[in-house]
């Protein structure tokens, strides 16, 4: 193999890589002694037939593969020989001319990672914000859960329901003086002033209290579901059995047994502790925020143009997609087109930002564990069916792009730990408003993705999880909070095969019960020559 360098500007390589014929024919030669011992024919014993009749055989075949593992390793070779750390994918192209039995000359275009100085991580100073949880707010957590149950403390005696109350009723409908089917329930919840049932029956029911009972009279809608009670007038036997307060959750311990505790105070230990991580979230959000912008400020060095495009086409493609959900789509677009510089310049500092953390880790030795990732796999593997998990699992151990992949978010919270514990850190007690505006206020929401260790990915196919939104507002509020992660997806083209397809969870039917009443309402992956196989043909 020679090599020629053609080009060395900025991040910018070019090469033009010879490979020999007679390294291919040999590659060749070698393979066909390889297969020759299974190959059957005919008027020949196995393993007994001769070199030339296998090679005049399959000799295209084996030329078309022995020319791209030719490539494939050139490529490679070159990388190593050249120590060179490629940005993104290398463009590899064969000449046009090429024929077999002649030299293969190839053209091999680059980015590389530029060279960082060591990065500087002395003198770091964060602020921790922190937020103590309030004994309303652990009430107001347990009364939503309280509500949603359906746990509502009753009412006293006597009480007259009105709109927000909630009836615990059993009714019997008829048409014509005859009970019909599905006409009839017992322990029904209905809110009053809720409209799920059909016009005119909670009405009714307003002024009753608990033990009445009623008899009220409606008319089935014209388009009702049900043909044979559309537009037919109906009465129904109602039977007041309580009158809850809407506004008012049952917090009790009776209502914590029926979730499978052991009384209520266990049920807010266990929401104290919920909330506590709510708040040591958005803590770390900030923190990260704060630390990301010093790293900004003091290192400013050139990254790859193609990686920046990779960055910046995620960012605009997402933009796109919450524009379309605007109220007015068009001008949307327009604000952002008039933005599209500053958006730009989002992805410059996510990336630098993404390879400055890198550069970091490596230098301080922050990896991820085998049992960690271990961890990781065997988490991403629950999203999918029992029978498809095994598959999976493999896929990500046999495959060190999506292997990186899945390793990439959780190496980069450990560079960050790391800095974190190199900071020096004030603490400083606010509520949990002030937190959340000191975040929402905070302009460097520019989320990196770290370039860590065997990242090994191609760029293009990233899929940050970081969603910036077409807001109308400063265009470096556009992304989502930096604590987000960054997970790269495998390439569909691979994932497609390799991996099984996520199972989609069938929604719950509703209960049939009272229905007449209701409405219906890594190494761098190998380069393939782009035309090899043409010209092969």
């Amino acid at each position: 193999m020679q090599t020629v360098e053609t080009l060395n500007e900025g991040l910018k390589r070019a090469y033009t890589v010879t490979i020999t014929s007679k390294d291919i024919d040999a590659r060749v030669e070698k393979e066909v002694m390889a297969i020759a011992p299974q190959v059957r024919m005919p008027g020949f014993r196995p393993g007994k037939v001769p070199a030339n009749l296998v090679k005049k055989m399959h000799g295209e075949a084996l030329q078309r593969d022995a020319l791209n593992n030719s490539i494939q390793e050139s490529v490679q070779k070159l990388i190593a020989d050249q120590k060179l750390r490629p940005a993104m994918q290398p463009s590899v192209e064969l000449d046009e001319g090429f024929e077999f039995g002649k030299d293969a000359e190839l053209k091999v275009e680059l980015e590389v990672l530029p060279e960082i100085a060591a990065p500087s991580i002395e003198g770091l100073k964060l602020e921790r914000l922190t937020v103590e949880v309030a004994d309303a707010q652990i009430e107001e957590a347990a009364g939503r859960i309280a509500t949603q149950q359906g746990a509502l403390e009753e009412h006293g005696e006597g009480h007259k329901a009105q709109d927000g109350d909630t009836l615990v009723i059993d009714f019997v409908g008829k048409v014509d003086g005859e009970a019909f089917e599905g006409g009839s329930a017992q322990d029904i919840r209905l809110k009053l002033g809720s409209g799920q049932f059909i016009p005119g029956f909670e009405e009714q029911l307003t002024g009753v209290a608990k033990g009445e009972e009623k008899t009220i009279e409606v008319t089935f809608p014209e388009d009702y579901g049900a043909e044979h009670l559309a537009g037919k007038a109906a009465t129904f036997d109602v039977t007041v059995k309580s009158v809850l307060d809407g506004d008012k959750p049952k917090l009790d311990d009776e209502f914590a047994k029926s979730l499978g505790l052991e009384g209520l105070d266990q049920l807010k230990d266990l929401l104290k502790g919920q909330i506590e991580q709510e708040h040591n979230g958005l803590t770390r959000t900030y923190m990260k925020r704060k630390l990301l912008d010093q790293l900004a400020a003091s290192h400013d060095f050139d990254v790859p143009p193609s990686m920046v495009e990779a960055e910046f086409q995620q960012i605009w493609a997402q933009l796109q997609h919450e524009a379309s959900h605007e109220e007015d789509p068009e001008a949307a677009l327009k604000e952002m087109e008039a933005e599209k510089e500053d958006y730009r310049a989002i992805a410059v500092r996510r990336v630098r930002l993404g390879l400055l953390l890198s550069e970091i880790g490596q230098a301080n030795g922050v990896t991820v564990s085998d049992q960690e990732m271990n961890r990781l796999i065997m988490q991403a593997a629950q999203q999918y069916g029992p029978q498809d998990r095994e598959r999976f699992v493999q896929y990500v151990r046999q495959d060190p792009m999506a292997a990186a992949q899945l390793r990439a978010p959780l190496y980069e919270d450990k560079v960050v730990d790391f800095l974190f514990d190199k900071a020096e850190v004030t603490d400083r007690a606010v509520s949990r408003e002030e937190l959340e505006a000191a975040i929402e206020a905070d302009d460097s929401d520019l989320k990196p993705h770290v370039h860590g260790p065997d990242c090994g990915h191609d760029h293009h196919d990233h899929d940050h999880a970081e969603k910036p939104k077409a807001k109308k507002a400063a265009p470096k509020k556009a992304a989502a909070p930096a604590e987000e992660a960054p997970v790269a997806e495998p390439k569909a083209e691979e994932a497609a095969e390799a991996a099984p397809a996520k199972p989609k969870k069938a929604a719950p039917k509703k209960a049939a019960e009272g229905e007449a009443v209701a409405e219906k309402k890594p190494a761098a992956k190998k380069a393939p020559a782009k035309k090899a196989e043409a010209k092969a043909e």
